[in-house]
């Protein structure tokens, strides 16, 4: 049964099946075991993260292909749940006619993307999709009367899913039972169900096609297989999926702005997450955005630990300070890559 569940594409591996095991109980009971609203936010945006991870990872560990639009269809989704929930309202018909119209546009520029662009060189490819990103971020920052320009959007969600709806009036294990958490648990559905999918997709014959393009596409071309059409699909189908997750990240937030789905750091995140993950396994998505995440927001309380700890050795204090987070975490990527060169899911798998 978990077999088919996981599409046949099992860890092989004790240890990493452990890690999995660990991460999604981890995820299932976050809100019970890790008490107050930071670590919520953290782990709702570690299932927004793996969904757009795992999305982008079809693209280049999969069928090897760079490209650096990804969060141009990230901020598709999460604009399409902001406007239409700004201009429409808060009922449920509004969200889906949002995420409807987000996915519609995704697909059209991904295609057209894949058409035109995926002919030309890698290199190419990476620079179009990179130059037609930067262009919808400030396409995004300027049509401040449709988009909030800078500012971004803020609104409200249907009642059910909001923070002042409450199922209960007692707490349930010292969690109290609101919309909040109901979204959380939405959330959590969501992200397992698209990653199953992508693993049905990755694990299909047509995944095998893609993963023949990637070890070598003149090949799979001189066996008939149409490399333009596959890598096409393979583009399309990853916009659709980043899409889905920045509709997830609108929908936690209940605000939206060009920093917090279009900005470019947050594509370098998902490159360095794909990295530590390993590519070409979606179990590297999974075991990649916990880490990563879950480093990016408590490294700086942990040097801050740090440093009040050594306050009594000048140099080190100030090595350990807060500030420095960015430092610590280059560093921690540096060694991951040197001592997981396949990433950590590809290592445990060797």
């Amino acid at each position: 049964m978990i077999s088919r569940l996981l599409s046949n594409d099992m860890p092989r591996n004790r240890m990493l099946a452990v890690l999995l095991l660990a991460v999604v109980l981890g995820l299932a009971f976050a809100p019970f075991i890790f008490p107050g609203v930071k670590a919520l936010s953290v782990a709702a945006k570690v299932l927004v993260f793996i969904v757009l991870v795992a999305s982008f990872d079809l693209l280049l560990g999969y069928t090897g292909i760079v490209s650096f639009a990804q969060t141009m269809f990230f901020g598709i989704g999460a604009y399409g749940i902001a406007i239409s929930a700004t201009r429409l309202g808060s009922g449920w018909g509004a969200l889906l006619l949002g995420l409807g119209l987000a996915l519609a546009i995704s697909l059209v520029l991904s295609l057209a993307i894949g058409l035109f662009s995926l002919r030309v060189r890698a290199i190419f490819f990476a620079m179009i999709t990179l130059a037609v990103a930067s262009a919808f971020q400030t396409l995004a920052s300027q049509l401040s009367d449709f988009t909030g320009g800078e500012d971004g959007l803020t609104f409200k969600l249907p009642e059910l899913i909001s923070p002042s709806f409450e199922f209960a009036e007692e707490p349930f294990l010292g969690v109290s039972l609101d919309g909040r958490l109901l979204c959380y648990y939405m959330l959590f559905v969501l992200a397992v169900v698209l990653v199953l999918a992508l693993l049905r997709i990755v694990n299909s014959p047509f995944g095998r096609v893609l993963q023949a393009i990637r070890e070598n596409e003149f090949r799979a071309e001189a066996i008939g297989y149409r490399v333009v059409v596959y890598r096409t699909i393979a583009s399309v189908l990853s916009a659709l999926f980043a899409t889905l997750a920045g509709a997830m990240l609108a929908i936690w937030l209940r605000y939206n702005g060009p920093d917090t789905s279009l900005s470019f750091e947050i594509m370098i995140d998902v490159l360095l997450i794909v990295v530590i993950g390993g590519m070409g396994t979606m179990y590297g998505a999974v075991v990649g955005s916990v880490i990563f995440v879950v480093a990016q927001s408590y490294l700086q309380d942990l040097l801050r630990i740090g440093s009040e700890a050594a306050s009594g050795v000048p140099g080190l204090s100030s090595l350990l300070s807060p500030d420095r987070w960015l430092l610590w975490l280059g560093v921690l990527f540096v060694l991951s890559v040197y001592y997981f060169p396949t990433g950590i899911v590809g290592r445990l798998r060797k």
